[in-house]
C-alpha cells in the first residue's frame, strides 16, 4: 500500500503554523507590575549650579531701615561674605515721583552704610538703575549676588503622560508618574545651607578636651563615663555620673 503525502506547499504551511504556536506559548517571563527600576532620585537629581541670591528692600520710611529690613540685610551680607562670588549688585529704581525718589535714595544710602558695617567693602558693591514700569506700585531696591546653589536638574510640574485611563499600556503598568518626588527633591535642595555638604562631609571639629579628660579618668576608676537621663515629671533631665 502506497502512503500518500500532502503537497509540499501544504507541508510548509503546517510547519509555519506549528512554529507560530510554539513561539506564542513561550512568550516573555512574567514579572510583577509593582517592580519599577526608575527612582525619583534618578528622574529628578539634585545638582550644584551657580545661581542668583536676591533681596528686595522697600523704602518704608524717610530714608531709614526698619528693624525687619535691617535684619534681612545683615543676613544677606553675611551669606555673601561666606558664599558669594564677585560683588553685590544694587539696582535702584528710576522714574518715580519726586517724593518717592527722595525716600528711595535715602534708603539706598542707609543700605550702603549697613553693608559697610557688616564688613562688605564699598568696592564690592555696584549700583545700577532700572526703569520702573508702574510708578504707582512700590518699587524696591534690589540686591543680588552670585553663589553656588543646590537645585533640581529638571523642571517640576511636567506631566508627559495622562494620569487617567487613556493608554492601557502605561496606565496599568503600576509605575510612578514622572513628576512624583520632584517637589520633595526641590524642597531638600532649597533647605541646604551649604551645597558642598551634598558632595562631601565636613571635617571633624575641635574636641572637648575637658570632657575627654574627665571621661578617661572615670574609665580608669572603673566608672561609667556616659550620660544618664532621669525623668523628672514631664521633663527629661540630663545628669552626669557622679565621681
Amino acid at each position: 500500500m502506497t502512503r500518500r503525502y500532502p503537497p509540499a506547499p501544504s507541508r510548509l504551511l503546517a510547519a509555519c503554523a506549528l512554529g507560530l504556536l510554539v513561539a506564542s506559548c513561550k512568550g516573555e517571563p512574567a514579572t510583577t507590575g509593582g517592580i519599577d527600576l526608575s527612582d525619583y532620585r534618578a528622574r529628578h537629581p539634585i545638582v550644584l549650579a551657580d545661581g542668583t541670591r536676591s533681596l528686595d528692600v522697600f523704602a518704608t520710611g524717610p530714608g531709614h531701615l526698619d528693624p525687619r529690613q535691617a535684619g534681612d540685610i545683615d543676613a544677606f551680607m553675611l551669606e555673601y561674605r561666606r558664599y558669594g562670588r564677585g560683588g553685590i549688585l544694587v539696582e535702584v529704581p528710576q522714574g518715580l515721583p519726586p517724593a518717592q525718589a527722595d525716600s528711595v535714595a535715602r534708603t539706598a544710602s542707609a543700605l550702603l552704610r549697613r553693608g559697610t558695617e557688616d564688613g562688605v567693602g564699598a568696592r564690592e558693591i555696584f549700583q545700577s538703575p532700572y526703569p520702573v514700569a508702574a510708578p504707582g506700585l512700590a518699587a524696591p531696591i534690589r540686591l543680588s549676588f552670585q553663589r553656588m546653589q543646590a537645585k533640581v536638574a529638571d523642571q517640576c510640574g511636567l506631566w508627559p503622560q495622562d494620569l487617567g485611563t487613556s493608554n492601557f499600556a502605561s496606565d496599568y503598568g503600576n509605575r510612578p508618574s514622572w513628576n512624583l518626588g520632584c517637589a520633595t527633591q526641590a524642597n531638600v535642595a532649597a533647605q541646604v545651607a551649604d551645597p558642598i555638604d551634598l558632595v562631601r562631609g565636613r571635617p571633624e571639629g575641635r574636641i572637648d578636651t575637658v570632657k575627654r579628660v574627665r571621661d578617661i579618668g572615670q574609665l580608669r576608676d572603673g566608672k561609667d563615663p556616659s550620660t544618664t537621663w532621669r525623668q523628672d515629671g514631664t521633663n527629661a533631665v540630663k545628669s552626669q555620673v557622679s565621681n
